[in-house]
């Protein structure tokens, strides 16, 4: 039997800030220059003031889980050997309502609970990209 190559994402000039932001280990987030709102995924325009003039900018890396599922069942061969693993929207600290649709890794046997509070930490998936994922913090 083969294995199969991992999904990558495809960073383009509206991601690539991100892409390479993860790559230093990193977690920067689309923010508008004209009147400061954050926005993920990424857009051309701001969605609060329709401004042009957005730029990456780095975050705490902090925030909430807002909510969750395990996944079970593998979509894709390549996420077979990763089962059970967690698929989160996480809310960042940085500005109310700002999510992320991320993994939360290295869970114990109690698992996650929505607002459970959470850090980024990253993963190498190939030699060009690395992804941002959060983990608990416990007290």
């Amino acid at each position: 039997m083969t294995e199969s190559p991992p999904l990558l994402p495809a960073p383009d000039e509206l991601t690539s800030f991100f892409w390479e932001a993860a790559r230093r280990r990193e977690l920067m987030i689309q923010r508008c220059s004209a009147c400061g709102t954050y926005q993920h995924p990424p857009e051309p325009v701001c969605h609060s003031c329709l401004s042009f003039d957005l730029g990456g900018a780095e975050v705490s890396g902090r925030g909430t889980v807002y909510s969750y599922t395990m996944a079970t069942q593998a979509f894709h061969p390549s996420f077979a050997d990763k089962l059970p693993f967690c698929i989160a929207v996480v809310e960042l600290d940085d500005q109310p309502g700002l999510k992320l649709l991320t993994n939360i890794v290295d869970l114990q046997a109690d698992g996650v609970n929505v607002g459970d509070p959470v850090e980024v930490c990253f993963r190498a998936l190939s030699d060009a990209i690395d992804l941002p994922v959060f983990r608990l913090v416990r007290a």
